[in-house]
């Protein structure tokens, strides 16, 4: 019975994960978009814009009473990786 149980708290799970997917999709095609405005691999870090994003997702964090701690480091996880995409990427000077 257990075991039932966790199965389909998991398929759940995984449903949320397709939905994340797609969301990840739809925020690296406007990062596509930013990354064609910007002139130089200078511009591919933003500290400010940085610091405003892990801000703003702290406070969202606490009032829908989810653990920023969590929330957080997973911005900065998506953060970091977006940033390494855009290197990648970037084809101008």
């Amino acid at each position: 019975m257990k075991n039932k149980n966790i199965n389909i708290i998991r398929k759940k799970l995984d449903k949320i994960d397709i939905k994340l997917l797609k969301v990840i999709k739809e925020r690296t095609l406007l990062v596509d978009q930013v990354l064609n405005l910007k002139e130089s691999k200078k511009e591919v870090i933003d500290q400010k814009r940085i610091n405003f994003i892990l801000k703003r997702i702290k406070s969202y964090s606490k009032k829908l009473k989810v653990d920023p701690n969590i929330t957080v480091g997973i911005w900065k996880i998506m953060i970091k990786g977006f940033i390494n995409y855009e290197y990648k990427k970037f084809k101008k000077k």
